[in-house]
């Protein structure tokens, strides 16, 4: 597909996001995100096909009953079981980092055969749950498409199951000029159809054509 091909079919603010990802990158600079963190369950090998982080002992998926934008209650294992599931935790004021991750896979998801975005679901779980409400999560998240779910709930089990896929989430920090602030991870983490565990991860760094390159493979992956 060419720029101009996808300049007419992309809504206005995907579209904008893209440009602003190749241009600014992920904005990993920005003080109020956690470094990501070594992951010791890497590949060795370094034989994987994806572009993303390989792992050679995946993570089981975070058994977590969270609220969902319509106010309604969401079973993470049970109503993602099946489908190729990219996991991540970050907050709707974020300035930068959240928006253009989300932008990043949303943009390349809108680039997939409709196969591949039948089969696959984008979870952002808030790390700020007092001020993203299931209405403002849902408006958010509205202008990535409607693979994207969010998903509010006790901060203790979100940080908890954040730190069982090596991610970490602090408490919201309120700053002098009334500000508020969620140091969290920047890594996605995505999980298999098959088997409904994470054995990739991706990292602040990973950019749209690492994501262009493997939602097909996450899509279609089966139990090695």
């Amino acid at each position: 597909m060419t720029r101009s091909t996808l300049a007419r079919r992309l809504p206005p603010i995907l579209l904008a996001l893209a440009a602003s990802a190749l241009i600014a990158g992920c904005g990993t600079g920005s003080s109020h995100h956690t470094p990501a963190q070594e992951n010791q369950k890497v590949d060795a090998a370094n034989s994987s096909p994806y572009r993303g982080t390989a792992l050679s002992s995946p993570f089981a998926k975070p058994d977590l009953l969270l609220t969902d934008t319509s106010g309604k209650p969401f079973d993470l294992r049970e109503q993602t079981a099946g489908k190729s599931t990219l996991i991540f935790f970050g907050y709707t004021n974020c300035p930068d980092v959240c928006p253009t991750i989300m932008g990043d896979i949303s943009v390349a998801l809108f680039k997939q055969p409709a196969a591949v975005q039948e089969n696959t679901r984008v979870v952002f779980i808030t790390t700020d749950p007092a001020r993203d409400t299931p209405d403002k999560l849902g408006s958010w998240l509205a202008a990535f498409g409607k693979n994207f779910t969010g998903l509010s709930g006790d901060l203790e089990q979100v940080k908890k199951a954040a730190l069982s896929l090596g991610i970490s989430v602090e408490d919201p920090q309120t700053h002098h000029d009334g500000t508020v602030t969620s140091s969290h991870g920047a890594q996605v983490a995505a999980f298999w159809p098959s088997d409904d565990k994470a054995h990739v991860i991706y990292t602040s760094g990973t950019t749209l054509d690492d994501f262009l390159h493997d939602l097909p493979l996450l899509a279609n992956s089966t139990r090695s």
